[in-house]
């Protein structure tokens, strides 16, 4: 897609192909280099197998993603279809907020900013220039409002890419086989519809996840000795 070049309309063969683009692995933001927590749960043996990797998993997803990082996402891509940077901003500055360790922060800052650099090659990004440091759902959900995806679709994606980026990092930690990673992301695919269905009825004043495990595990994880992840 050039900068000239109009959005895709909705629901067309190419707004699937965008959209796919963005949830793929192979979009250049570093989300393999991430683990969440996880490598931190693997090495003070919380997570040891499939089955613990399962229930971490989907821990986060209901409790964290649900509840913060989905009903911020679908606030962001409304802001930006609207145009109103101000909202964009004001959301964007409360995810930042919400990340309760230096790594998570850095992390969604640093996934943020590779893909607003990508975008600048793809669309016209002035609008996410706007925004200082646009943590990771932003720079996304300004990319599916640049190309004409609907929320609702886009939201899945989102949520589906950071699953199989976890079920990835676990079959490298813990580790586990193909098979296994591919069987745990089938199970799990309903849970990140189920969490998209949640973020919509989250209101704003009941945005937010209390996790302090992941937060505290995410802390550790920043002084251990040995280590594959930057998170």
């Amino acid at each position: 897609m050039s900068r000239s070049a109009a959005a895709p309309a909705a629901g067309s063969g190419l707004a699937l192909l965008r959209l796919l683009q963005l949830a793929s692995p192979a979009l250049p933001v570093g989300a393999y280099s991430y683990s969440q927590g996880l490598e931190a749960a693997a090495e003070c043996a919380q997570v040891r197998d499939a089955a613990s990797a399962r229930a971490w998993i989907a821990g986060v997803l209901q409790h964290g993603m649900a509840r913060m990082e989905a009903p911020v996402f679908l606030r962001l891509q409304r802001a930006w279809e609207a145009g109103d940077l101000d909202a964009a901003r004001a959301w964007n500055e409360r995810f930042l907020a919400s990340r309760e360790s230096a790594e998570l922060r850095a992390e969604t800052v640093q996934m943020g900013f590779s893909l607003r650099r990508l975008l600048e090659r793809l669309v016209d990004a002035q609008a996410l220039a706007g925004i200082d440091q646009p943590a990771f759902p932003a720079a996304f959900a300004f990319a599916a409002a640049a190309f004409a995806i609907p929320a609702g679709e886009a939201l899945l994606a989102y949520l589906w890419s950071w699953l199989e980026n976890q079920v990835m990092a676990a079959v490298k930690i813990v580790p586990l086989g193909q098979t296994e990673g591919q069987t745990m992301l089938f199970e799990l695919a309903p849970l990140a519809a189920a969490a998209a269905d949640t973020a919509r009825d989250v209101e704003d004043a009941r945005l937010g996840a209390i996790m302090p495990r992941l937060a505290l595990l995410s802390m550790r994880h920043e002084a251990q000795y040995s280590r594959l992840f930057r998170s």
